[in-house]
């Protein structure tokens, strides 16, 4: 039984007479409190909202939190449809349960997901409450309203929703709710502080690093030194004598290291002689750019992912021919909170605990891997020290569990940042090469693009803008298999995508001597008027952004200033981003980045411009400075004495605006991050003259260094 669902219902019973509402959100509707007071019962239910008698509610948030806020999201939204007084909102992680929809956090889609689940929750326990006091009144319901946890009555009769929490317990929950209008919201759209901040601020134990558990052992992985590699043998005889040491055993293709601190483990890792041996390609960073530079030029391996019009025409025809290439390198998540996870595996039931993106995926491949059926399998969830698609990824989870097994011990697995940073699922290193045709008139006329990637599957996004504006349009890839393992990087594929197209889309702009804004202008009216094939993405809500950053940066008005721009459509949000740079004393500075963002319905400022400033400081610093190479299969950056990230004092001030339209919320985690390296990348061409066609910049042919 979760750890979760346990603590809910002992604190609800501990008080006398409440309401629990459960909600079934596969089919979007609540469950009274007489149906789910027993634990048992409370199996068959994925959502909880109580509201004690003394006014108290409590409200379980499913979803991991990472840092993107969804911890207090999904309670501000119930709250308002409850019309709660958000001080007396406590809110409860729940761990995992088989009921829950989509109990996981990637893809930005956790809120558009759950919107109307989590609105109707809140509304069908405000209905209910009001119900019970226009029973006892003996009024029409319709003559009662609610506010900050009180229902009220036109003849100055009033009760707290504690008062009414036991009767309406009895009532049965209504088929049908009434969602409030947009307008008429009072928490979301404000500012509210994030519900773990004092805890974070105090220091207080929420993450994975911090679980201790009765009885846990600490371990330790030690993995092949090269992606390629496989164990042949190890002798572990003077580990195991040192200080602290507990057992060495061989798990896989890799070597535990069990004992009582990870300092004691640390130390023992370097007393292990192992021998490795060749298991594959023993791939170096200089063999992928002859592998990018072979399949961009053979046209043979590409794979068709879009064809609009006549290509080779357009580009018989063209006046002006402009192209170009950009390259992306691997890059590691690199989580302040290296990986760890809580594993004990007994005989017919497992117990887990950890920071995971996906705990239904981490709980199947244990199932799979140890015979135990998943619902004998306890999944608890801790907060995460940061995932940016990482902790998607079940494999440290599926070790954890490995461990145990082996030894018969409860294990807690903790990565070293070295082990973090050289064991794999990166970031893939892709290149992109762009052609555009052009008329007499500077109008595009043919577009071609096709994206080289190391495991990314397909490195395009086939049908976003400006697909959907050009008649002549040709998409292709190819994909490279590679025992480099590579994974979901925050904004997957589109982090690098978008700063590749960009700033070809400047490039074109300024060949056609076109203001680079006014130039994708022209393209959304084009896909306004006669939109040529598919397309994902809603372009009126592209031209917003634009104007609307456009406005708030005062493009082109500026003395002195030198404004980049980029605008980009991911995880159906759309964000326009202006970067603006100065001279100061001969060199160029970054000095300021304009942020222009529609997702839809805003549930909490303080959490959405965060996400901001978030993703806009991770997208310079890997712009910037990051990049992993490799040498015969071995990652060169093993820690960030290599590794170079941004520091405090190189963060530009960043401004962020949200259009406010009413749509219902989209993502916000990941949106920000894709537009910022076109838009510094085409401020440094503004600023310059010199355009950079590699990632990062302070290792291109012209070093930008001294720009930050």
């Amino acid at each position: 039984m979760a750890h979760s669902r346990r603590n809910f219902l002992k604190a609800f019973s501990t008080v006398s007479g409440g309401l629990i509402i459960g909600f079934d959100w596969a089919a979007n509707k609540a469950f009274a409190s007489e149906v789910i007071k027993t634990e048992a019962a409370a199996l068959n239910f994925n959502a909880f909202l109580s509201i004690a008698s003394d006014g108290i509610v409590s409200i379980t948030s499913p979803n991991p939190e990472i840092g993107q806020g969804i911890k207090t999201a999904f309670p501000v939204i119930v709250a308002e449809e409850l019309d709660v007084d958000w001080a007396n909102v406590k809110v409860l992680q729940a761990d995992l349960s088989p009921a829950f929809d989509r109990q996981l956090t990637g893809g930005s889609g956790a809120i558009k997901h759950s919107w109307e689940r989590l609105r109707k929750a809140g509304a069908t326990a405000r209905q209910m409450l009001i119900e019970a006091a226009a029973n006892k009144w003996q009024v029409e319901a319709r003559t009662c309203e609610t506010s900050k946890g009180w229902v009220s009555h036109s003849s100055g009769k009033k009760l707290s929703y504690g008062e009414l929490a036991e009767a309406a317990s009895k009532l049965a929950p209504p088929t049908e709710v009434t969602l409030k209008p947009v307008d008429s919201f009072k928490l979301i759209g404000g500012f509210i502080k994030g519900v773990d901040n004092p805890s974070v601020l105090t220091g207080k134990p929420l993450y994975g690093i911090d679980l201790k558990k009765e009885g846990m052992y600490l371990a330790q992985l030690i993995r092949p030194t090269a992606f390629g590699m496989k164990l042949k043998s190890f002798d572990a005889s003077e580990a195991e004598k040192m200080p602290g040491i507990t057992q060495v055993v061989a798990v896989g293709n890799r070597v535990a290291v069990l004992g009582k601190s990870t300092w004691q483990i640390m130390q023992a890792r370097k007393k292990i002689n192992i021998e490795w041996e060749k298991d594959g390609n023993l791939e170096s960073s200089s063999d992928h750019d002859k592998l990018f530079k072979e399949y961009l030029d053979d046209t043979s391996k590409a794979q068709l992912q879009r064809k609009d019009g006549d290509v080779e025409k357009a580009f018989k025809e063209a006046a002006k021919i402009v192209e170009a290439e950009y390259q992306c390198p691997f890059l590691p998540h690199s989580p302040m909170e290296p990986m760890n996870f809580y594993a004990d595996v007994r005989a017919d039931s497992v117990v887990l605990a950890g920071p995971t993106q996906t705990p239904g995926r981490a709980r199947a491949s244990v199932s799979k891997l140890t015979g135990i059926p998943e619902d004998k399998i306890t999944v608890e969830l801790t907060k995460m020290g940061g995932g940016f698609g990482r902790r998607l990824d079940d494999g440290y989870a599926i070790e954890a569990a490995e461990i145990s097994k082996a030894t018969g011990k409860p294990v807690k697995l903790i990565w070293t940042r070295e082990d973090d940073m050289t064991g794999g699922y990166y970031r893939p290193a892709v290149r992109y090469r762009f052609k555009a045709a052009l008329d007499k008139a500077g109008n595009i006329t043919g577009y071609y693009s096709k994206g080289v990637g190391i495991n990314t599957g397909n490195p395009m996004r086939q049908d976003n803008f400006p697909a959907g504006a050009i008649e002549n349009l040709l998409i292709e890839s190819y994909d490279h298999k590679s025992t480099i393992t590579t994974g979901p990087w925050r904004a997957p594929i589109t982090n690098f995508l978008a700063y590749a197209e960009q700033s070809f889309l400047d490039e074109v702009a300024k060949t056609a001597g076109k203001d680079p804004i006014k130039m994708r202008l022209e393209l959304i009216d084009k896909v306004v008027k006669n939109p040529v094939g598919k397309i994902t993405y809603e372009p009126e809500r592209f031209r917003v952004v634009m104007q609307t950053a456009a406005d708030k940066a005062g493009w082109g008005k500026k003395k002195g200033v030198y404004q980049g721009f980029s605008v980009y459509f991911s995880h159906n949000s759309y964000v326009a981003q202006i970067a603006e740079m100065e001279k100061k004393k001969g060199q160029p500075v970054l000095t300021k980045v304009y942020a222009v963002t529609d997702c839809g319905i805003v549930i909490n400022q303080s959490g959405a411009q965060n996400q901001i400033y978030g993703a806009i400081t991770d997208g310079l610093s890997h712009a910037m400075y990051g990049k992993l190479t490799f040498k015969n299969g071995e990652p060169l950056e093993k820690n960030y004495d290599t590794y170079r990230v941004i520091k405090m004092p190189e963060v530009p001030q960043v401004e962020a605006h949200f259009i406010d339209n009413g749509i219902d919320p989209t993502g916000l985690g990941e949106p920000a991050l894709p537009p910022l390296g076109g838009a510094v990348a085409n401020a440094i061409a503004a600023t310059t003259g010199k355009r950079l066609y590699s990632q990062p910049f302070n290792m291109a042919d012209d070093k930008v260094e001294s720009y930050l």
